[in-house]
């Protein structure tokens, strides 16, 4: 059981049955008492709720555990990925692991969120780093103004980028929005 006192961003719960992760935790006084208002995400359906809880209430804490995987092959609509340790695969539906996809290559290593044998979906890094694989030449000296263009990485994601960047280029993204943050290696 988790006491409102120790809620805290990325937690996971039980709560009516379902399994939740914390996104946002707030603690609010009231003339009253203080309550906690939560920003749950539905683990299975991806959704998010908001909940509020008393002060003192308890939760059952759901045992997820995270494990190191291999990610191996896309086919469709499923996603196969082989543990580091065991070399046993698990297949994963694109609903699971769709905000991660574009951040993820094959032979890539993930941070698979497992309840039991079923996977929740995967926990990112807060930045990865891709190649360009396909972009416009910029205009030489054109970058005074910090203009931008687009260009398409490895994993198919689009990401405006400096115009001095070229394809073969590897540059760091964020996962939390998706946005160029630096170049990384050149040709």
């Amino acid at each position: 059981m988790i006491s409102t006192s120790d809620f805290k961003r990325g937690a996971c719960v039980e709560v009516d049955g379902n399994l939740y992760r914390m996104e946002e935790v707030h603690h609010v006084k009231t003339k009253k008492s203080a309550v906690y208002r939560v920003k749950l995400r539905d683990l299975r359906a991806g959704h998010i709720t908001e909940r509020t809880f008393n002060a003192g209430d308890k939760v059952p804490a759901a045992r997820v555990e995270r494990r190191k995987m291999q990610y191996l092959y896309g086919d469709g609509d499923t996603y196969t990925f082989m543990n580091a340790e065991t070399f046993d695969q698990i297949t994963v539906g694109r609903a699971t692991i769709e905000d991660a996809l574009p951040y993820i290559k094959e032979s890539d290593d993930v941070q698979m969120v497992l309840y039991g044998d079923e996977a929740l979906g995967i926990e990112l890094p807060a930045a990865v780093e891709l190649a360009i694989t396909d972009s416009d030449p910029g205009v030489k000296g054109d970058t005074a103004t910090g203009a931008t263009k687009p260009a398409t990485l490895e994993t198919g994601l689009v990401v405006n980028v400096p115009l001095f960047l070229d394809v073969g280029d590897t540059i760091k993204v964020s996962t939390s929005d998706g946005k160029y943050l630096e170049r990384t290696k050149g040709k």
